[in-house]
């Protein structure tokens, strides 16, 4: 077990978080939408597409997960996938205004020396487009990370899922801390991290805002924070879950845009369920890219010309080159 994160200077607490969150919903949103202008171009959207390089067969028991093993679902195993498939299906992305593309093989984490390197390719294939490389594989030693750093991986996705009080509610195969031992070796092999949650599996506001706690306490701050909703999947645990109601959602979004003013917020899996009204009031409160395509690894997303209409319809625009956050540090929150 590596030593527990070292908190930032400027990350909030528990409380702090707790306060932003209960503020009437309309002083929070505008709060929010300050911090999000002082920090990104306002009208920019990044397009991100996702693609299941392996699929199925994973041992772990995520109770939301298509993939596990444990579960009979719909869901189709599929090996990995070759290289030269996914660098057509890059192409095809690209081609669509996707400036990120993200890989997922469903594993606890990657064993197999010739799989590991042909992930490698893969993501040298993608950097060779000019794209953000983006993969999420499970669990990974030091080494694995130096590795996917040196093939010039953008970031990698490990999402802490939800508080560490509660994630013994939705994961029993592994402990709360190989996550958090799997981002400081990201951080610390110099790769961005992609990390964030999934709302509405049963937790509290508690848990929410104490998972933004832990990412604001990792060695290195989030390059970008996904919000999924979670999708029930028939044969799932949680196939059977009641959904959260779309203001929860954008509240967590402006939340987060307050407590990570220079972390992309990514309006992740669920976006389905949500209109065009409440996606609206999500990137006004501070999301500023979006999963593209009409699918993330095992379950439905958006049409891709009903994102387009929508982005037109709002005043934005997809970005269309690499974007840092503005210079100025700081915000008043």
């Amino acid at each position: 077990m590596g030593p527990p994160p070292r908190p930032r200077i400027d990350a909030l607490n528990y409380q702090e978080l707790r306060e932003l969150h209960d503020l009437p919903f309309f002083e929070l949103l505008s709060r929010a939408r300050a911090v999000h202008v002082e920090h990104w171009p306002e009208r920019d959207v990044q397009l991100c597409t996702l693609l299941s390089v392996k699929t199925g067969k994973c041992p772990e028991d995520c109770s939301y997960c298509a993939q596990s093993v444990r579960f009979d679902t719909p869901v189709e195993e599929q090996p990995l996938m070759d290289v030269e498939a996914v660098r057509q299906e890059a192409i095809l992305a690209q081609e669509k205004g996707a400036q990120r593309f993200c890989m997922g093989a469903g594993w606890r984490s990657p064993k197999d020396p010739v799989e590991f390197e042909q992930v490698l390719d893969m993501v040298r294939e993608v950097k060779a487009m000019g794209m953000e490389a983006c993969v999420t594989l499970g669990m990974l030693s030091k080494e694995q990370a130096l590795q996917l750093r040196d093939a010039g991986l953008t970031a990698y996705n490990h999402n802490l899922d939800t508080s560490e009080e509660f994630y013994p509610e939705v994961i029993t195969t592994r402990r709360y801390e190989d996550r958090l031992d799997t981002l400081r070796n990201v951080a610390e092999a110099g790769v961005g991290i992609c990390s964030g949650g999934i709302l509405g599996l049963g937790e509290s506001v508690d848990d929410r805002l104490k998972m933004l706690e832990t990412l604001g306490a990792l060695p290195a701050v989030p390059q970008s924070i996904p919000i999924n909703q979670l999708v029930p999947i028939p044969g799932t645990p949680l196939a059977e879950q009641q959904g959260i109601h779309p203001f929860d959602v954008v509240r967590m979004i402006a939340v987060t845009r307050m407590a990570f003013p220079q972390t992309r917020i990514r309006l992740s899996a669920g976006r389905e369920s949500l209109s065009d009204e409440a996606q609206a009031l999500a990137f006004f409160a501070g999301a500023n890219s979006v999963f593209y395509g009409d699918r993330l690894l095992t379950t439905d997303n958006n049409a891709e010309d009903q994102d387009r209409a929508l982005i037109e319809s709002l005043g934005l625009q997809v970005e269309t080159t690499v974007v840092e956050p503005n210079s100025i540090q700081g915000s008043e929150v």
